[in-house]
């Protein structure tokens, strides 16, 4: 079975779309600011090493956990389901961006926002 990381084109499509989907981000005036102070390098290959786990390409992954990555920004910065649903946002847009087909964007949606990460990355 073809799984959604190969369908996207791989590592090489997720690092591209990660890159894409920063320089997104760094200038959505909605959530730009929850990024002043992250060292972007570190974020960027994070993010690539949670997709490639979450698209199917591999069984490890070894970031922090997502309450406690994002603990600090809730409770902190105020992070909420807005912020989450932009985040969502500019994700999708970057891939449509990129030509990915509305049945991928579909798939990836329902990765991207599904309740249990919302619900982590909230710490619902």
């Amino acid at each position: 079975m073809t799984t959604l990381f190969e369908k996207l084109g791989g590592a090489e499509a997720v690092d591209v779309a990660v890159d894409r989907f920063y320089e997104r981000v760094l200038q959505d005036d909605r959530i730009k600011h929850f990024f002043a102070d992250t060292d972007m390098v570190k974020q960027r290959k994070h993010q690539k090493a949670f997709l490639t786990y979450a698209f199917g390409g591999t069984d490890k992954y070894n970031g922090h956990h997502m309450r406690q990555a994002h603990k600090d920004l809730v409770s902190n910065q105020g992070l909420n389901s807005d912020h989450f649903d932009a985040v969502t946002e500019d994700l999708m847009i970057t891939l449509k961006e990129m030509g990915v087909n509305d049945d991928l964007l579909a798939a990836v949606a329902a990765v991207a926002a599904a309740p249990q990460h919302k619900k982590d990355v909230l710490n619902g």
